[in-house]
């Protein structure tokens, strides 16, 4: 799958009561997650799925006399000061993970939009060449871990329809994003890529019965306004789209909802293998690994229909991956236009991968919170740093006022979205 707009917004990007990111896929969306050998999935707190039931702890008090310690100052001493340096290491390592994460997510918004320049005319064939490289690399992590017994028979035995429509969604969402993101300013992408989270909710509570709570409402709802101020208004000559078709920014927010798809049903998957497995998590590698699988398979069956709305007649398909693969090796006699591959696609494609396994790391060491705020962090310096002149980028890109406000919202939509909220704690008597 790509880079998610799979945490494969894996990722897409998984998580308790907030939203399910796949983890690969081109689209950066807002966080993608990849698990470890150590099967992070059953032990943090990004499972993803979500449950609506309710457990209740009854602890029985047991009446005892508490004596203080003969000497009380000396105990708590004692007991704070190892931990507090434990404390302060643990903090540390905790500040350098989240800035080395944050410096990927960056890299990984800057060279999407950087691959796709030399890329520009065969956005199509990037999306099968980084497709297929994730089923590669997918399917190998899943063999290993089923050579060492994390995955199980029973596991590898669900069902595997649902893959399917998983595969076309998330084809869909490559195609689409890669096509509109080489056409779209750099900046506009990470702006429009956030609807993801607006179609995740919507699509959640329709499909799955997901109860959202206000604060998660009304931080969507920032979120859509931000967009909608930040590329659609002001003078014709401030919009960051002026210029632009309208096909483009829509088939980039088109991208984003089958992206958003793709994780409502992946969640459904889950939910189902909990009923399945008796309880037990399924493994994270079996869905990304078949669903990548299908998503690959779907993408090849699609390049006719795709290249045709390019203009790609079905008789000069073969004509056009070839000259695809030249331009991504710069070999060959048609490479003009294509200056910085294979270099730009091969970085963005390493570093996706880092920024998958850095989030991961993260979030085992800290929470989910600090991850997706680690990760959202990420868009305004990405949109900052999009707007430079960059290599294979020269020409600036001017940051309208209406811009920067509908940034701000946005950003603001994000903040409130995953603002913790309190536990409620039902009492019996």
């Amino acid at each position: 799958m790509g880079y998610s707009p799979c945490l494969s917004s894996l990722p897409s990007t998984l998580h308790f009561k907030t939203t399910t990111h796949c983890m690969h896929g081109p689209n950066p969306s807002p966080l993608t997650f990849m698990s470890s050998p150590q099967n992070p999935s059953s032990t943090s707190s990004h499972l993803p799925f979500k449950s609506n039931a309710h457990f209740k702890i009854n602890h029985r008090i047991t009446p005892t006399r508490h004596r203080p310690p003969p000497n009380p100052k000396f105990l708590v001493r004692a007991l704070i000061k190892p931990n507090s340096k434990a404390s302060s290491a643990d903090t540390k390592f905790i500040v350098i993970s989240s800035v080395i994460t944050m410096t990927l997510a960056i890299a990984n918004r800057v060279l999407y939009k950087l691959a796709l320049v030399p890329m520009k005319e065969y956005p199509f064939f990037l999306a099968q060449v980084t497709t297929f490289g994730y089923v590669a690399i997918y399917f190998t992590i899943l063999y290993v871990r089923y050579r060492a017994g994390i995955v199980t028979d029973a596991m590898m035995a669900i069902p595997k329809s649902p893959f399917v429509m998983i595969g076309i969604l998330e084809a869909l969402g490559v195609a689409a994003g890669m096509s509109a993101g080489a056409m779209l300013p750099g900046p506009a992408i990470p702006i429009l890529n956030q609807t993801f989270l607006v179609w995740q909710l919507a699509f959640s509570t329709l499909l799955l019965g997901t109860k959202y709570s206000w604060s998660k409402i009304g931080g969507c709802l920032l979120v859509a306004a931000g967009v909608v101020v930040a590329v659609a208004s002001g003078s014709d000559a401030g919009q960051m789209l002026s210029g632009i078709g309208f096909l483009w920014p829509v088939l980039m927010i088109a991208s984003s909802a089958f992206q958003a798809g793709a994780s409502i049903l992946k969640e459904s998957v889950f939910i189902d293998a909990a009923t399945r497995l008796k309880g037990k998590v399924l493994d994270i590698f079996v869905v990304n690994s078949f669903g990548s699988g299908f998503q690959a398979l779907f993408v090849l069956l699609f390049l006719p229909f795709l290249s045709n709305l390019r203009g790609i007649p079905f008789s000069e398909l073969p004509s056009y991956i070839k000259s695809g693969a030249g331009c991504f090796f710069n070999m060959g006699a048609h490479t003009i236009g294509c200056d910085g591959a294979p270099l730009l696609p091969i970085l963005y494609i390493v570093n996706n991968i880092a920024f998958n396994i850095s989030v991961l790391h993260l979030l085992k060491i800290s929470s989910a919170v600090l991850s997706s705020i680690v990760a959202m962090s990420s868009v305004p310096i990405a949109i900052y740093v999009l707007s430079l002149p960059l290599p294979y980028l020269p020409e600036a890109t001017n940051l309208s006022s209406f811009f920067v406000f509908g940034s701000m919202i946005l950003l603001a939509g994000l903040i409130v979205y995953n603002i913790p909220q309190p536990l409620k704690q039902d009492s019996e008597n």
